[in-house]
């Protein structure tokens, strides 16, 4: 992938899971555009670091167990944004349903996962400022990573 800007990219949602986890799966879901996003923020998995030190040697490190991160969007409220109204939904939820996103950036290159949203929490700033919203969507599966077409 060569160097893009981040304007373009879109989130959507859907509240089907593939049935595998892989590009193929992902891709035969039927995702619904997240509208007014003004910015997605930085997503990925990363290991906790496991370490010991013996009386004798150097320290080892290990890596631990994966956390796949979180994606934290900030968005202008849209009550008629049939994304925004999924995403509340999925924020609703007592369920501990998983629920699919794929980010897609300029180029056409997507990131598929699973995820639950664990809040939608709104923010009116100022008398200049739009509604805004920042959901809590915590990654719960490995990231698929699709190159553009």
């Amino acid at each position: 992938m060569k160097s893009q800007t981040a304007a373009g990219s879109t989130l959507a949602i859907t509240v089907a899971a593939p049935a595998t986890q892989d590009a193929a799966g992902f891709g035969a879901l039927t995702f619904t555009a997240i509208g007014q996003i003004e910015k997605l923020g930085a997503f990925g998995g990363s290991f906790a670091k496991v370490e010991f030190q013996p009386l004798k040697g150097p320290k080892q490190k290990y890596k631990g167990s994966v956390d796949y991160g979180a994606l934290q969007p900030s968005l202008a409220l849209d009550s008629d944004d049939a994304g925004q109204t999924l995403l509340q939904a999925a924020s609703d939820d007592e369920t501990q349903k998983l629920y699919g996103f794929c980010v897609t950036y300029q180029d056409g290159s997507k990131r598929f996962f699973m995820g639950r949203v664990f809040g939608m929490p709104e923010n009116a700033d100022g008398a200049d400022s739009m509604l805004t919203a920042a959901p809590a969507i915590e990654i719960c599966t490995k990231i698929v990573k699709v190159a553009a077409a």
